[in-house]
C-alpha cells in the first residue's frame, strides 16, 4: 500500500506546483496599473532628505523653508519620483498644496510614467485627487507603460468615485491605450462585474463614452460583457443602445 500512497502524494505535489506556476503566469501576464506603480518603501522614506523627506512626512513649514532657499522643487529620487509624487503616495494633502504653491510640476512623470493624478486614481484616494485637480493638475495626460490615462486605470480597478471626478475634470472618455482598450472596455475585461465596476461603467455610459469602440479582436463592450457573464453590465449597455 505504501507505493501507491507515495505515488499519489507525489502526483498531488506536482499538480499543486503546476497550478501555482499557472496562477503566477496569469498574474504576471495581466496588465494592471496597481502592479506597475511603485511607491516609496519604508526604508526609502526613512532615508529621504530635504524636500522628499518634508513631502513624505507632510512638513509644510520645511517645504516653505526649502523652497525659499531655492531647493529643487522637482528633484528626483532613485525611482524618478518628485516630492509631489512622494506627497501623493503618502496622502499628505497639505504638502501637495505647499509644493504646488512653490511651483512643483503637477504633470511630471516618474520612471514608470505615472503622474500624481494617476497615482491618486490608482490608490482610490479621492481626497488627494480632488486637491490635485483643484490646483490645476490635468486629467487628460497619457501615462503608464500602457499609454493609458488615469481614467482607464481607475476604470480597470472599479474606483467609481475617482472615475466620476476624472470625467468631471475632462478626462478623455474614449482614449485607446496600447492594449487597444478604452476605459469602458477595461471596466469590463479587467473588472469583476461587481457593484463598483458596474457603477464605473454607468458613469462612463452617462458621460457619453463611445460604446462601439472595439478591442483588437473586434469585440464591442457588450460582446465582452456577455462573454464574461457580466449580466448587469450587459443590461446597462443594451439599454444604452450598445450592440
Amino acid at each position: 500500500m505504501r507505493k501507491p500512497v507515495r505515488r499519489l502524494a507525489l502526483m498531488t505535489r506536482r499538480a499543486l506546483r503546476a497550478a501555482a506556476m499557472a496562477c503566477a503566469c496569469i498574474a504576471a501576464a495581466t496588465p494592471g496599473p496597481a502592479a506597475a506603480q511603485v511607491g516609496p518603501t519604508p526604508v526609502e522614506a526613512a532615508g529621504y532628505k530635504g524636500l522628499h523627506a518634508a513631502a513624505s512626512s507632510g512638513n509644510v513649514a520645511e517645504i516653505g523653508k526649502l523652497a525659499a532657499a531655492k531647493a529643487d522643487i522637482n528633484a528626483r529620487d532613485s525611482h524618478g519620483r518628485t516630492p509631489l509624487h512622494v506627497a501623493t503616495f503618502a496622502k499628505q494633502r497639505d504638502a501637495v498644496r505647499a509644493l504646488a504653491r512653490a511651483g512643483a510640476g503637477l504633470g511630471l512623470l516618474e520612471n514608470d510614467r505615472y503622474d500624481a493624478v494617476t497615482i491618486a486614481a490608482v490608490a482610490d484616494d479621492e481626497d488627494t485627487l480632488r486637491v490635485l485637480l483643484s490646483l490645476g493638475a490635468s486629467a487628460r495626460q497619457v501615462t503608464s507603460r500602457y499609454d493609458g490615462t488615469a481614467l482607464i486605470a481607475a476604470a480597470h480597478l472599479g474606483h467609481d468615485g475617482v472615475v466620476r471626478q476624472l470625467i468631471a475634470a475632462g478626462a478623455p472618455l474614449d482614449h485607446v491605450n496600447n492594449l487597444h482598450w478604452t476605459a469602458a472596455i477595461e471596466a469590463i475585461v479587467l473588472g469583476d462585474g461587481g457593484p463598483r465596476h458596474q457603477a464605473t461603467l454607468k458613469a462612463l455610459i452617462d458621460a457619453g463614452a463611445n460604446l462601439q469602440l472595439t478591442d483588437r479582436q473586434g469585440n464591442t463592450p457588450v460582446q465582452l460583457a456577455r462573454s464574461r457573464g457580466h449580466s448587469q453590465m450587459v443590461q446597462m449597455l443594451e439599454k444604452a443602445g450598445a450592440r
